[in-house]
């Protein structure tokens, strides 16, 4: 018995390090066109995503989530990121000040001004707001869908990455620079409890819930780690290894499976096999700045945006790190990963 269990782990390792496995990219759109881009968007049921681009020609681009094919876009935008209200239809993009649209005409409808610096966006669809996460005081800001007012401010406490929601009145946010995860009541806009996860995983930058087992995934740049804990106590219950500089995470509820895309190229797939038992699945090959993701929560497919660079200049000195060269025209590209 024994000697098969080891022979289990040894064998699931293997798929691990080699990438082999279930997930594959099924397709790579290069859409082109310049700017940076961070947040990468899926909005299952209108069958859009969102890529918002900054700099140089800022926009929001929207493509066809089935064919990739473009679907719009709102110009002079320049942001990291959108969130989607499906309750009131409106869009919100992390723009300074925060750009409100109609997610069906596109069409923007107002400005709002907030403190801080927008960067990261969450929809909450229990209360019908958007959080704006900000890496400046204040760090949480709360946004009506309905009316784009604002509800209130948050103090987490440090620099927010990424939000999850159990969909019950309870908010969950990564504090990168704290190494811990803020718990917010979504109603009254109030911090309940810190989770702590120092030692287990530092600077964080992705947060999952697995919702049915209410459970959290913080994927975590330094130990380069899946934290796993008890959503209901913050309790950890595991680590597991993940790939180098994530920057983003997302659960799939009907496989039971938690993503984290990194800027090493890969994208780790760790599978729950019961609320206490996990693996890591596979380490999908992607691509190297391809380091946000986003998942279609219709098909299972996860989409990652990234671009291909020319050799930085000048060269990296030694001890030093080199820069990032000039992004090859129209490399700009969504990746579709699934099985």
């Amino acid at each position: 018995m024994r000697k098969l269990t080891l022979a289990l782990i040894f064998a699931a390792l293997a798929v691990a390090q080699d990438g082999a496995g279930p997930y594959k990219v099924l397709k790579t759109a290069k859409v082109g066109g310049a700017g940076g881009w961070d947040y990468v968007v899926a909005d299952a049921d209108s069958r859009k995503l969102y890529v918002a681009r900054s700099g140089d020609g800022a926009r929001i681009t929207v493509f066809n989530l089935d064919t990739l094919a473009p679907a719009g876009e709102i110009p002079g935008v320049s942001s990291h990121g959108v969130a989607i209200s499906t309750k009131s239809g409106h869009g919100f993009a992390s723009s300074k000040p925060i750009t409100m649209f109609d997610s069906k005409t596109l069409a923007v409808i107002k400005k709002i001004d907030v403190e801080g610096n927008p960067d990261g966006l969450f929809y909450d669809a229990f209360t019908d707001r958007v959080l704006v996460l900000s890496h400046r005081a204040p760090h949480v800001t709360a946004i009506n869908a309905a009316d784009g007012t604002i509800a209130g401010t948050i103090d987490i406490g440090g620099m927010p990455e990424q939000a999850a929601s159990d969909g019950k009145g309870h908010i969950y946010v990564d504090v990168e620079d704290k190494d811990n995860i803020a718990v917010i009541d979504a109603k009254a806009l109030t911090v309940t409890a810190h989770y702590d996860i120092a030692g287990k995983g530092g600077t964080c930058a992705g947060l999952a819930m697995d919702v049915k087992n209410n459970l959290l995934f913080a994927m975590c740049r330094n130990p380069q780690n899946a934290v796993i804990l008890n959503a209901a106590d913050g309790k950890v219950i595991t680590t597991l290894p993940i790939g180098q500089g994530t920057d983003g995470g997302g659960f799939n509820q009907s496989t039971l499976e938690a993503f984290s895309s990194q800027g090493d190229g890969t994208l780790t797939v760790i599978k729950v096999n019961s609320p206490t038992s996990f693996v890591v699945e596979q380490n999908v090959k992607t691509m190297s700045t391809a380091r946000t993701m986003t998942i279609d929560s219709k098909t299972g497919h996860v989409f990652l945006i990234g671009a291909e660079f020319g050799a930085p200049t000048p060269p990296a000195q030694p001890g030093g790190r080199a820069g990032r060269g000039q992004m090859v025209p129209d490399s700009f590209a969504i990746l579709e990963v699934g099985k």
